[in-house]
């Protein structure tokens, strides 16, 4: 299937025009048939000679609906312009080209109507220039007579070969699907219409709406019951949900389009229109409109950036195309104004004085791709570019994070300083904890921190140390706790099993932290908790321990190793530990022979 949306200055002919085309009736409402003219959305459909169907959205052209008219040409990819014989090109024509061409619809056809009143040809050859400078010079173009039938076969074939030439949509493409009408049916609940540019839906497929899941509990394309169906193509949805749907929502893939209130754009003004603009315009994009606030943030030129506050959140990717209108202006003045393409959904705080002019300057260059947007935000996750409408390309750097390269390469070359300094900042430490390294470095997640680390760095036990020659005993302390371990090394030097009581830890200057350090320094041996002893204390002590008959007890160990039994039964458990002594049973313990 294919849409095509109609174009053109209000009682031109159009609904007649696919009336004659499609043998149905367009304007759904009484007071549009009573009154002559349209005045809401229509639809109708038809066979096309290869076989081919094709659907219409019939617009209104009167001036007061433009906004109706923009909710119908939006998500639709080709337009049917059409122009009367006898009244030739006019404001609304003018106004409808200028929307299309802003769109940036670049596929449609031109058909001259009531071809039976008046010679076709000075309209036929005065629309077909207009349309050659707003960029569509290459349709055909057609005069025709929707009451006589004049013409009709050949603007059939030319429709033929008007949707033979669209570009192919994506049926993998995530679904947006912008709903023009939204009912209650008896008996089934809400149903929604629009038209599905790309992508694939199903019955019984999970949506979003608003952010809340909605449930496709059935599924029409043309007024037939489908089980999926593919864009391009007009649907109706029965949906299973808690939210009200109204025109201008949109049904998306979860997870695949951010939701934004917020967005900078480049802006290029439409044909006519003049600068700057209204600081308060309407925003339009497939069938929505949203009042927004416009913030230039440059210099006001063609092609200026500027940032978009929207009256409420909209689903956006990095590359699509708002229409920006100015409802309040007076009759004969332009009301659309310019195309605001989007360059960023979530752009950053302007904070600092001069902040709007450097972000103007950053968009200047901006592409949509994943690499520009990294630029920014220097690093995001996969499925924050997949949201943003840039699939990432290349590898992340980790754990899902892809990340700006020279920012990647400054944050590498930043963590052996980072880690340096907190080694000369906290010297009884062994290392710099990740979280520290991750909080001094800006990153959102540890696992950056640690794909970061390089030699001569590594991670060990959650800590970032420096690898290499490790120096032991106390040369490698502070000098406080150097000369401390000394003095308790004396200490020991006439009695290495008597441990040091706490006290005289405390008057030492030795605490946890301090050693702690030692411990890992190699300048004491830790046996227990508060039991210190000098390195190697615990082979001296297997040595003598093997010199008695063998099992011994506790307490033939305590008088043998000179010490205390609050010493003794510790050092004993950690000789167990290391293999050099075991038990024999409850009371004995004997000296494991060598190897």
């Amino acid at each position: 299937m294919h849409v095509v949306a109609t174009a053109g200055h209000v009682d031109h002919g159009k609904s007649t025009l696919v009336r004659a085309l499609t043998g149905m009736e367009p304007d759904r409402l009484a007071e549009e048939r009573r009154r002559g003219l349209t005045i809401e959305l229509g639809y109708a459909w038809t066979a096309l000679p290869s076989g081919e169907r094709v659907a219409f959205v019939d617009v209104p052209g009167h001036e007061r609906f433009l906004g109706t008219m923009l909710a119908g040409v939006g998500p639709v990819p080709a337009v049917m312009f059409v122009v009367a014989a006898d009244e030739g090109w006019m404001p609304q024509s003018e106004e409808h080209l200028v929307a299309v061409r802003t769109l940036g619809v670049r596929h449609g056809l031109l058909a001259v109507t009531r071809a039976d009143l008046a010679d076709p040809a000075p309209a036929l050859e005065d629309a077909r220039d207009r349309l050659a400078e707003a960029g569509l010079g290459g349709v055909e173009a057609l005069a025709v007579s929707g009451r006589t039938g004049e013409g009709l076969d050949g603007l059939r074939a030319a429709l033929d070969r008007l949707v033979a030439a669209l570009p192919a949509p994506d049926p993998r493409a995530p679904v947006r699907l912008w709903i023009d009408r939204a009912f209650s049916v008896r008996g089934s609940g809400t149903v929604v219409t629009g038209t599905l540019p790309a992508g694939r839906v199903q019955v019984g497929d999970e949506l979003e709406l608003d952010g809340e899941p909605v449930r496709v509990r059935g599924l029409e394309s043309l007024k037939e019951h489908v089980e999926s169906v593919a864009g391009v193509a007009r649907v109706a949805l029965n949906l299973r949900g808690r939210i009200a749907p109204q025109r201008g929502h949109a049904l998306v893939t979860p997870g695949a389009w951010t939701a934004t209130s917020l967005a900078d754009v480049r802006v290029t003004m439409a044909e006519g229109a003049r600068g700057p603009l209204p600081a308060r315009l309407t925003a339009h994009i497939g069938s929505a409109s949203v009042p927004c606030e416009v913030r230039p943030l440059g210099a006001e030129a063609e092609g200026a950036a500027a940032r978009l506050r929207l009256a409420r959140p909209l689903p956006l990717h990095v590359g699509d195309a708002l229409l920006l209108r100015d409802p309040g202006r007076g009759q004969g003045e332009p009301r659309v104004l310019a195309r605001a393409t989007v360059l960023d959904v979530r752009p950053p705080e302007l904070r600092r004085r001069g902040a709007a002019r450097e972000r103007a300057k950053a968009l200047a260059d901006a592409s949509a791709d994943a690499a520009s947007l990294l630029r920014t935000h220097l690093l995001l996750r996969d499925g924050e570019l997949v949201a943003m409408g840039c699939p990432p390309e290349g590898r992340p750097v980790a754990a899902g994070w892809h990340a700006d390269p020279d920012h990647w390469s400054g944050l590498s070359a930043r963590l052996p300083e980072v880690v340096r300094r907190y080694a000369a900042e906290h010297p009884l430490e062994p290392g710099m904890p990740v979280e520290a390294a991750r909080h001094e470095l800006g990153l959102p997640d540890r696992r950056l921190v640690t794909a970061l680390v390089r030699p001569p760095l590594t991670v060990t036990d959650g800590r970032i140390t420096t690898t290499g020659r490790v120096v032991t005993g106390t040369a490698g302390l502070p000098a406080p706790v150097a000369r401390a371990v000394r003095a308790l090394l004396d200490d020991l030097a006439t009695a290495p099993f008597q441990a040091p009581e706490a006290g005289r830890l405390a008057a030492l200057g030795l605490g946890p932290r301090e050693l702690a350090a030692a411990v890992r320094a190699g300048a004491l041996l830790r046996v227990a908790e508060g039991i210190v002893l000098g390195p190697g204390a615990d082979a001296r002590a297997a040595a003598l321990l093997a010199r008695l008959p063998q099992p011994f007890t506790v307490s033939q160990a305590r008088s043998a190793l000179g010490t205390s039994r609050r010493v003794a039964v510790p050092l004993l458990e950690h000789l167990d530990r290391r293999g050099l002594t075991e038990r024999v049973d409850e009371v004995h313990r004997r000296c494991r022979p060598a190897g």
